[in-house]
């Protein structure tokens, strides 16, 4: 009987982890309105951050129009290898000053697990919603 119920939690966990994983990328767009005073998605443009535009899949810090203006923290995370996939977006956007200790971006990170999803899920899609 344990060992049946173990079973059928361990599935309902990777379900419910498979499904927030993919998040919603229109759900993702009304969360990163939020961003939009610091950073643009949809084009190349950046602003007081570094546009967001293709960031899934780029190394930390190398975004060639904001090279100049990257915090060294941040250079040296790319430079040490991270690169924004799904894992160390969603631990970033939870905590920046924890993923990448001394980077300046002032925003605090997103609480919700689900915003997070959904806001990599706005990110990857292509066209945006």
């Amino acid at each position: 009987m344990l060992r049946a119920v173990s079973s059928a939690s361990l599935l309902l966990l990777a379900t419910s982890v498979a499904t927030h994983a993919g998040g919603d990328p229109v759900q993702g767009k009304h969360v990163f309105n939020r961003c939009l005073a610091c950073h643009e998605a949809t084009t190349d443009r950046d602003k007081v951050g570094p546009h967001l535009m293709g960031v899934v899949g780029r190394p930390a810090g190398s975004a060639e129009s904001f090279l100049g203006h990257y915090s060294e923290a941040m250079k040296g995370a790319g430079a040490a290898g991270l690169v924004w996939d799904e894992a160390n977006l969603a631990q970033y956007l939870k905590a920046p000053r924890l993923k990448v200790p001394g980077n300046r971006m002032a925003f605090g990170g997103l609480t919700s697990d689900d915003d997070i999803a959904n806001v990599i899920a706005y990110l990857k899609a292509d066209p945006k919603p």
